[in-house]
């Protein structure tokens, strides 16, 4: 659907052809694609179950506006009800897999919930439907199908409901009964920035059956072919405690019932546990269907901005033509390479990636920070761990900051359903291939958060419904920890196909402008890529981010600055080493590493490898970006970094004893000496492209990769070498298992170096090969027999572990199946994506 310009934009438009407005005309015709673009973007972009912690969540991207969500429960025992009751993902619901079999952010999908303990199969179409300037229309098809094996006469109750936590009105358009409401359910409401709307719930097909048998006087006064409604005012701060809202409301009703006949002649759990049918003025309000068998109604969602209403008719045409859309979308963008052009991995491929993209979530409310600035925080005295956990501990040392607000994916909804820095930038690798638009607002809104200092907080953990899910002693953030800056990974891609784009150009600001008819100037349909055809645009983005972006590439060198010259180390630079601040014995939290095992016990002189290629990394994508907007200065500055920093990672961590890259620590006679576990540290130079390709120290690398002894399996990359002392041992976090982050990064580096003329392009081609389809065959068997995405995989059996539905940077899997099966010297890919 073409989204058009409003009048006084036609107006601006209309000017900016005529002569006296030849000289102004570049710079007012950017002004106005760049505003229209933000604009239409937004629109796309307003409404989605940005509540990824729960199984199906809606909310706009608006702070303090309105929420909606679903439950739902089976109802055929007492006993049960608390615990059948599906609201937030949780591990341990036992599901059976869940999440998006397609889904674009832009215009919905379709996810299936397998609920073995309900006996119950959730499907939830949710779609969005251009129209007005609020948003447009949504809706979403709610569907039961009993499980094979399930009671003919399963009993199941759905709960939808929506709260304001803000400033608006919501009430009930129905005429109110006590006996329950009659047909579809109607509410109405206005909320600022949303302006007036209307939600209707259906009372969907005549398959819908009530349960057949009850409590015969009881059904008299409250008929289950009838919907119950419940409206209440609860204190704004609480309205996302749904589920514990809906609970009082059964038990209350529970109790007037029990009260009235007695225990010994109690309605069935199916009419016990309804809500009261409430019809007061409120700010949360609960729609609850019973059901016997199968089940299906359909929740609409009209915007009063638009001519027409939301109807499931509506919905009917854009499910059918969300999902063949998508499907050919997909294809397009992600082609599968041999041998993962079977059919069987079309799936997998589309789960992925669709609950990748489903994980998308808006975020708001304040964070817990401490900016005591303690000296213990320096980290410059012996023993600097234990000094930092006494001042920690103070009282309050951390107070409520913000509130802020985040548009982000997550690595995890039931376990880690907020924003990563550490993870962040991987999940944009895939994102940015199907919509680098939406990865753009994504990447600004993370650094609009940066701080005057430089500081962007590691772990977004925003509003009280994100801390309810994080133990306390985690909650709070520091201003002197850092965090794997994977942001950049996407900017630098950004940058590279700016170049590929450049070269053909695409439609150009003049070529908008020369349209016949401006009234159909822009079209959501260009939103995906539509900073990648327009120069202008994209040099407007990057400067508008390029000041946080430098503050905060300056914070990372001062902050976590480590120490060269007062140890009297050999190295090109006085300046180019790094610490991780956060370390304690056991963890360095901050490195995103954890229990990688380091220098035992920390030192103030300790440089770590990994830090300083993250700088690297960093200081070559701020370069180009620099370069790019013409901040000539900036550009000299940084390549003197870039190049001091390539000597010293040389110069201070490689270790000719151990033929591999290490940290670099103290030692009891004041020497600096290397600690050397092998694993992903030792390869960190490599896996960010700071190693030339006819290094001889890159083919002790690929030495290190190959050796089955060391970081090589049959499943992918082992975190650290079989043969280090602490492999497997303790957490075993990061001691051992295969994380598919850092085999995405060795894969394409190892494609890069197989490309490209070298003593160690054969050894780099081959490794390529087998890798690729290790990793991929690992990921997909256990998907195949879990339903499930893992957090890591075991590196003897290959099995997934710790968090399921982990559809954050496992998804690079997709990616993985992109590339070609095999590479060579004339298959030089376009760009480093990295």
């Amino acid at each position: 659907m073409m989204a058009r310009l409003p009048l006084s934009l036609l107006a601006v438009c209309s000017a900016l052809l005529t002569p006296a407005a030849t000289a102004t005309n570049t710079e007012n015709g950017q002004w106005v694609l760049v505003n229209e673009i933000s604009r239409v973007s937004n629109q796309s972009l307003m409404w989605g179950p940005y509540r990824p912690n729960l199984y199906f969540g809606v909310k706009p991207r608006i702070p303090k506006s309105m929420i909606a969500g679903l439950m739902w429960g089976r109802v055929d025992d007492f006993a049960s009800v608390a615990q059948t009751v599906r609201h937030t993902c949780e591990q341990s619901d036992d599901m059976a897999g869940y999440g998006w079999d397609e889904y674009d952010v832009r215009t919905g999908g379709h996810q299936v919930i397998g609920d073995p303990r309900n006996s119950i199969d959730i499907h939830t179409d949710f779609v969005k439907v251009e129209g007005g300037e609020n948003g447009g229309h949504w809706g979403v098809r709610v569907k039961g199908i009993p499980r094979t094996g399930a009671p003919a006469d399963l009993k199941t109750m759905a709960v939808f409901y929506v709260g304001l936590e803000g400033l608006g009105s919501l009430s009930l358009q129905n005429e109110p009964d006590e006996r329950g409401l009659v047909g579809d359910v109607t509410l109405e409401g206005s909320i600022p920035k949303l302006a007036e709307f209307k939600i209707d719930i259906t009372t969907g097909p005549s398959t819908n059956k009530p349960p057949r048998v009850g409590h015969e006087k009881y059904w008299n006064e409250k008929p289950l072919d009838r919907t119950s409604y419940h409206s209440l005012k609860v204190p704004e701060e609480d309205v996302w405690k749904a589920k514990d809202i809906f609970f009082t409301g059964l038990r209350d009703n529970f109790l007037k019932v029990k009260e009235k006949y007695g225990e010994s002649d109690l309605p069935p759990p199916w009419q016990a546990f309804t809500i009261p049918n409430t019809f007061g003025p409120g700010n949360f309000h609960m729609v609850q269907k019973v059901f016997e068998g199968g089940f299906e109604f359909d929740i609409l969602y009209s915007s009063a901005s638009a001519p027409t209403a939301m109807t499931s008719d509506i919905l009917t045409e854009k499910i059918r033509t969300i999902g063949s859309s998508f499907a050919d979308r997909f294809e397009n963008s992600f082609p599968r390479e041999s041998p993962f052009n079977a059919p069987r991995y079309r799936q997998f491929a589309r789960n992925f990636f669709s609950n990748l993209l489903g994980g998308i979530g808006h975020f708001h409310g304040t964070s817990v920070v401490d900016r005591t600035y303690a000296p213990e925080y320096e980290e410059e005295d012996e023993g600097f761990w234990e000094e930092a956990k006494a001042a920690q501990a103070r009282p309050d040392a951390a107070e409520l900051e913000g509130p802020t607000e985040l548009f982000t994916s997550i690595p995890s909804r039931p376990f880690f359903p907020r924003g990563f820095l550490w993870d962040e930038g991987f999940h944009l690798l895939p994102i940015s291939d199907w919509d680098m638009d939406l990865t753009l607002q994504i990447v600004k809104s993370w650094i609009s958060l940066v701080d005057e200092d430089g500081w962007l907080p590691r772990e977004q953990i925003l509003g009280d419904e994100a801390r309810s899910k994080v133990p306390q002693e985690f909650q709070t953030q520091y201003p002197h920890y850092a965090n794997p800056p994977t942001l950049f990974f996407v900017l630098t891609k950004f940058i590279d196909q700016l170049e590929g784009f450049q070269s053909k150009r695409g439609d150009s600001m003049s070529e908008y402008l020369d349209k016949e008819s401006f009234s159909n100037m822009f079209s959501s349909d260009d939103l995906p890529a539509v900073h990648l055809k327009n120069p202008e645009v994209a040099s407007e983005y990057l400067r508008s981010i390029y000041p946080n972006l430098r503050r905060n590439y300056f914070w990372y060198r001062k902050s976590q600055s480590g120490e060269i010259r007062g140890w009297d180390r050999n190295a090109y630079s006085k300046k180019e080493g790094y610490r991780w601040r956060g370390r304690t014995p056991e963890h360095c939290l901050t490195s995103g590493l954890d229990d990688y095992p380091r220098a035992r016990p920390p030192h103030t002189g300790e440089l770590h490898v990994d830090l300083l290629s993250w700088i690297g990394m960093m200081t070559s994508c701020i370069k180009r970006i620099a370069a790019a907007i013409g901040e000539h200065d900036d550009v000299a500055e940084f390549e003197q970094y870039e190049y001091a920093i390539k000597k010293n990672i040389d110069d201070l961590h490689w270790s000719e004893k151990h033929k591999t890259y290490c940290d670099a620590t103290i030692d009891d006679f004041e020497e600096s000496v290397h600690v050397c576990h092998k694993g992903y540290i030792s390869i960190f130079p490599f896996l960010l492209g700071l190693m030339e390709k006819d290094s001889e120290r890159l083919g002790k690398v690929l030495d290190l990769i190959a050796d089955p002894e060391e970081l090589w399996s049959n499943h992918g990359l082992r975190s650290l070498s079989k043969k280090d002392e602490y492999y497997g041992t303790g957490e075993n976090y990061w001691r051992g298992p295969i994380w598919i982050n850092i085999n995405y990064l060795a894969i394409q580096r190892l494609m890069e170096y197989g490309s490209k003329e070298g003593p160690y392009q054969k050894q780099a081609a081959d490794l390529y090969k087998e890798l690729r389809v290790n990793v991929v065959e690992n990921v997909y068997k256990n998907w195949e027999a879990t339903g499930y995405a893992w957090e890591q995989y075991d590196a003897e059996t290959g099995k997934g572990q710790r968090t399921a539905h982990f559809l954050g940077w496992t998804s690079l899997v997709v990616k993985i199946m992109n590339m070609p099966e095999t590479v060579s010297v004339v298959a030089t890919p376009f760009k480093d994506e990295l």
